[in-house]
């Protein structure tokens, strides 16, 4: 889609509503967080902004997410595959940046994940999560064999985490696709050879 069907909200137009409806994600913002709220730039967080009651119903559990019982770099390959194999091209761009500046994952593995979990890159403990990804966006399950394999690598909560974060993600793919939500300028979308016709 190469127009929004809504377009973020300008950051000038937010109220006091919309300020306070984004508070959790300061909550984890470093430094003094005493001035006035500063109002991130990111086209998925403008849209946010015309349903202050969303974001307060939703953001608590988004913020859960990121900052989960998960390893980070499980947490990003989780997300990664996910977005790839749903063409979720915002939240993919995102957090192939994310992954970068943070180091979470090498070049190498990000371009494994486009390939799935049999790519030589993997350990066998980063294929058996690559391969849940698979199971799970594909036929909605995971075989008791790949949850075994989770199992001897993760808590319980580690587990409700990785299905929640791959659950969520999947499901980004097809509201960010009906929104037109477009890439933040500066991030580099898929290759052209990972593109959903139509």
């Amino acid at each position: 889609m190469t127009k929004p069907r809504i377009t973020p909200r300008p950051t000038d137009d937010w109220t006091a509503e919309v300020d306070d409806a984004f508070a959790v994600l300061r909550a984890h913002a470093p430094g003094d967080q005493s001035g006035p709220p500063q109002r991130p730039k990111a086209n998925i967080l403008g849209i946010y902004a015309w349903h202050p009651g969303f974001v307060r119903g939703w953001m608590p559990f988004s913020d859960h997410l990121r900052h989960s019982t998960l390893p980070d770099r499980v947490r990003e390959m989780a997300i990664l595959r996910t977005t790839w194999l749903g063409y979720g091209e915002y939240e993919w761009a995102q957090h192939v940046w994310m992954s970068k500046a943070a180091g979470y994952l090498t070049e190498n593995e990000i371009a494994a994940l486009s390939e799935g979990p049999d790519a030589a890159e993997w350990s066998p403990a980063d294929a058996a999560v690559v391969r849940a990804v698979d199971e799970m966006c594909t036929v909605k399950n995971v075989s008791d064999a790949t949850w075994s394999e989770l199992e001897a690598q993760f808590t319980r909560e580690q587990l409700i985490d990785f299905t929640f974060t791959v659950g969520t993600y999947d499901m980004h793919c097809t509201a960010f696709t009906v929104l037109g939500l477009q890439l933040d300028e500066g991030l580099t979308g898929f290759p052209d050879d990972h593109r959903r016709a139509g």
